[in-house]
């Protein structure tokens, strides 16, 4: 370790007092400033300024945080789980300044934001921004195939003869083409009939526009012609070869009729139509932060350069399928004639925001003039508002901003005060970057409890910047049971989703967030759907963040967002919200009751059954995370049921192990057995990765394990619960070891 350490840091390069490694020094200055009017020199010099006036304040509020949990775990010792009583804990709460007074109402003035985030209400993906493929793929998820999407996954079983075999199955074909033309009766439906019944859609011109006119058979064998009960869904046209695509709109969102009936699909359709193409994720965050491994500069220049090439257009990735190679761009803007004959220019990309990291950890891609690490925060933000200046000058015809804005997502914040700071911080990038005042939009997750308690203030501190708020049960709950370790042990993870604390969590967001004014400003979100398989249970699940209020929730794949696009044509967001707005505050007593276990008892079949939950669920996303430098991966669980993990379920699963660990509902050799019989479960789980190595048995050596048991053994002195101190630590062991 200490030879890779000297030679890191002799590879770097002395500019405005601070020392930077070579690899990012030379990505700055030779890919990422030519063409933004800003020197280098003044860059390095700007980034010194952040660093020593405000790297002081970020530290104080890392310490603020140590403080509260060390009063709220000396409340909770002298006021242990039987005797809690929540009036007095909220008491002792606003007395030592961890709930704040609520100030009067007010409403964000957020300006300069595209449609994408404040007026359509659509799918959200999250991907790692440092997989060139992933990040391509989400970025065009802008548009994506509904029958594909049905016909490859479960929302349609495969019962009487319609399995997905071969290229093409007409049974399974003519079930996709009803749910189809179902839909379509749902969301753009006709003055009578079906769809499902239109031998021909036609384009009549009327008084100079053209309007849709559908016509079929009815039983009787006569013809009939009619148009859409609302005409005015109809928007534009287009014609390419044997092909005709007709565009609809409903709800701010578009669909895409494509008639060929030269198409094997369209030959099996009565009306020629061979697909619909739904506008689905309509927004994307592309993570720097839980989905990603960038431990060294060498990660973070990875980061940076795609995050580069999706705001210059330049980003492309090539992979192997079916023996050929292909390489993916990103898709050009969609082209129509309008109904009153003018070109109609729909964008082709899903707007892309970037989830920076969040206050805590500190980077040695750069270090400050003491030698000491730099904030790894400030860094992202310097870095990616510096990429993204290559949009805003509009130097490539696949813009991302039509508005001149760049969109941040800011996570694990604790509190008005640390969003604050984050404001404070953005104001300083601005102006060193020459920046309009409020270029840098935020994006503010709401996944720690004193953000949740605190929300009104929290939103308030960015108010003229906010353009997005969200829930993610995983985080959120990691953290409460971090923030609560003393005060008693903690539910099963599945009796947890069931408390009143988790459902005021999610409702407390919309509400708070509706009294902000953040409808028809800035987006209201909820989290990830965790199966990518389980399509069919998703669209009964996620149909329900609609009606919680919600106009984005995220999305595990472009192809789940082209179903969960359905739900958004179902429901209308806007008049949901305005439902929403009339229903009381959640109760603070609910958010602020942790979920013990009140009665105490658990059969040891009930408690070995849930460690080994968790401990496979670690051991399966910590091998890969330390191991291959994969942040966010499909990691089978005990029932071999592929569940997205990140950093999030990690600290939620570590956390809960540690909190039963402290109140002895378990015991440290208990745990230890359980996670060298489970990783042999995950190498085996594992046994086709040709890139994967096992952690059998040589336990003691293997990094990847001794990782595991850092993250549950030490779970209850990591900061706040989070995972990446150990995780960025065994990484950067196992790196040393590989390269020796």
């Amino acid at each position: 370790m200490i030879a890779v350490e000297v030679l890191v840091m002799s590879q770097r390069v002395q500019q405005g007092g601070l020392q930077i490694a070579e690899v990012l020094y030379h990505l700055v200055t030779d890919e990422i400033l030519p063409g933004t009017d800003i020197d280098g020199g003044y860059f390095w010099s700007e980034l010194a300024s952040i660093v020593n006036d405000l790297g002081p304040r970020n530290r104080e509020l890392l310490v603020e945080r140590d403080q509260f949990q060390a009063r709220i775990d000396q409340w909770h010792k002298t006021y242990p789980g039987a005797a809690f009583d929540v009036a007095a804990y909220e008491s002792f709460l606003r007395e030592i300044a961890y709930l704040v007074p609520e100030g009067e109402p007010f409403n964000i003035t957020t300006s300069g934001v595209d449609a994408e985030i404040c007026s359509i209400a659509g799918p959200q993906l999250v991907v790692p921004v440092t997989n060139a493929r992933f990040a391509l793929n989400a970025a065009n998820a802008r548009w994506g195939s509904l029958f594909d999407a049905l016909y490859g996954g479960d929302v349609i079983d495969e019962a009487d003869g319609r399995e997905a075999l071969g290229l093409y199955n007409p049974v399974r074909g003519a079930a996709v083409i009803s749910w189809a033309a179902e839909f379509l009766d749902q969301v753009a439906p006709l003055k009578t009939g079906s769809h499902l019944h239109v031998c021909e859609y036609r384009l009549v011109e009327v008084d100079g526009c053209m309007t849709l006119s559908a016509g079929g058979i009815d039983a009787a064998g006569d013809s009939w012609e009619m148009g859409l009960a609302n005409p005015a869904q109809f928007v534009a046209y287009a014609k390419e070869g044997n092909q005709q695509s007709i565009l609809l709109k409903n709800h701010g969102l578009h669909i895409e009729l494509q008639i060929d009936r030269s198409h094997p699909v369209g030959q099996s359709s009565r009306s020629g139509v061979k697909d619909l193409i739904l506008e689905a994720a309509v927004s994307t965050i592309q993570d720097c932060e839980d989905s990603v491994v960038a431990v060294d500069a060498e990660d973070k220049v990875t980061v940076y350069r795609h995050w580069l090439g999706l705001m210059n257009g330049t980003l492309t990735a090539s992979f192997t399928k079916a023996g050929e190679t292909q390489t993916r761009t990103l898709n050009a803007d969609r082209y129509y004639t309008s109904v009153d004959r003018t070109v109609l220019q729909l964008h082709g990309r899903s707007l892309l925001l970037v989830r920076n990291v969040g206050h805590l950890m500190t980077t040695d891609a750069v270090l400050d003039h003491h030698g000491n690490e730099i904030p790894e925060g400030f860094l992202d933000a310097m870095i990616t508002s510096l990429c993204a200046i290559h949009d805003l000058k509009g130097g490539s015809d696949l813009r991302n901003s039509r508005t001149g804005s760049i969109y941040i997502v800011k996570p694990k914040m604790h509190g008005p005060e640390e969003v604050a700071f984050t404001d404070h911080l953005f104001t300083r990038i601005e102006s060193a970057l020459q920046l309009a005042p409020h270029t840098l939009k935020v994006g503010v997750m709401d996944e720690e409890r004193r953000t949740t308690v605190n929300l009104m203030e929290c939103i308030r501190a960015v108010s003229q910047r906010v353009v997005f708020i969200n829930t993610g049960f995983l985080d959120r709950t990691g953290d409460e049971i971090h923030t609560s370790m003393v005060a008693g042990p903690m539910l099963p993870k599945e009796a947890i989703k069931e408390q009143p604390w988790i459902a005021a969590y999610e409702n407390q967001n919309v509400d708070v967030g509706l009294a902000c004014g953040l409808k028809g400003k800035a987006q209201i979100g909820k989290g990830m759907w965790p199966k990518p398989d389980e399509m069919a249970e998703m669209m009964t699940a996620k149909l329900g963040h609609l009606q919680a209020g919600a106009n984005c929730a995220w999305v595990p794949s472009p192809s789940a967002a082209v179903l969960h696009a359905t739900h958004y044509h179902r429901v209308n967001v806007g008049r949901r919200q305005e439902e929403l707005l009339t229903r009381p505050r959640t109760r603070l007593a609910d958010i602020l009751t942790p979920p013990l276990r009140a009665d105490g008892h658990l059969s040891e079949a009930e408690i070995q059954a849930e460690l080994d939950n968790n401990i496979q669920s670690i051991l399966g996303y910590v091998v890969r995370w330390v191991d291959q430098g994969v942040g966010c991966s499909k990691v089978p669980d005990m029932d071999n049921v592929g569940l997205m993990e990140d950093r999030a379920t990690l600290r939620i699963s570590s956390q809960h192990i540690a909190n039963w660990l402290q109140h002895n509902i378990c015991t440290q050799t208990q745990v230890l057995n359980s996670l060298k019989r489970l990783a042999v479960v995950v190498d085996q789980q594992n046994a086709d990765d040709r890139a994967y190595r096992n952690m059998a048995p040589a336990f003691e050596t293997n990094v990847a394990f001794q990782a595991a048991c850092d993250l549950i053994f030490h779970g209850g002195a990591q900061p706040n619960g989070y995972t990446e101190p150990v995780l960025h630590a065994r990484r950067r062991e196992a790196k040393a070891k590989a390269s020796m």
